[in-house]
């Protein structure tokens, strides 16, 4: 969904790995802007503003202005590279957005509530997809969708094709394609110990009769020796 939020970036005229340390230096990120049929442009933008659309509840799916010599334009972050050990952000690939024109996006899930088939019959949530894809208008791009499972037993699942969109949203994910289930426990991992217990003790136990009753046969034969 688009916000009302504007970033103002720097045209930049060089390219390359000197170029982009000199920016970083400086406190600022080299980025690409490009689609909506025009040309790409290399800018440069405050990492800090990027960062705080990043950590937003809309995340990447965020639309906002970018205004670049005096010009602005709606866009998206497509893609964007930080640094593993500093944490910072490396670049930006940003996308122009026309607001009349639909677009595949990705959008989170968010599971919520405990299966019954988790809490009455000792089974086990599985969260298999974390976000499905559908085709809708930048302005009604939502920030995540609710998946309740409380009702969920052993062996049923919830899949794409049954999370409610609007009118105007299409879904372009697999509609059987699997977002949570509810599985039962192996019987092998419960069984196993108990059965590797009950074995320990039979095992043991066999010798010790069998000795016993050596003893019993041998006694007799002592006491006739001794009457000799």
């Amino acid at each position: 969904m688009k916000q009302d939020i504007t970033i103002t970036a720097k045209p930049r005229h060089a390219r390359g790995k000197n170029e982009a340390r000199r920016l970083r230096v400086q406190g600022l990120t080299p980025a690409v802007v490009y689609g909506a049929g025009s040309a790409s442009v290399a800018v440069a933008v405050n990492p800090k503003e990027v960062a705080k659309i990043l950590h937003s509840a809309s995340g990447h799916n965020t639309i906002f202005n970018l205004a670049v010599d005096g010009s602005t334009t709606p866009v998206m972050i497509v893609d964007y590279q930080n640094d593993p050990v500093r944490d910072s952000l490396l670049h930006v690939d940003l996308k122009r957005i026309d607001l009349s024109k639909r677009i595949v996006v990705k959008i989170p899930i968010v599971v919520t509530g405990e299966p019954k088939g988790v809490k009455i019959q000792g089974g086990l949530l599985e969260v298999i997809k974390r976000e499905i894809e559908i085709e809708c208008l930048p302005n009604e791009i939502p920030e995540q969708f609710t998946v309740d499972v409380t009702e969920l037993m052993i062996g049923q699942n919830v899949r794409a094709g049954s999370i409610a969109l609007t009118e105007s949203q299409k879904l372009t994910s697999p509609p059987d394609q699997v977002i949570a289930h509810v599985i039962a426990l192996r019987a092998e991992e419960v069984a196993a110990p108990t059965a590797e217990a009950a074995a320990a003790p039979a095992a043991t136990a066999e010798p010790e009769v069998i000795k016993k009753g050596k003893k019993e046969e041998e006694a007799p034969a002592a006491e006739e020796k001794k009457k000799k």
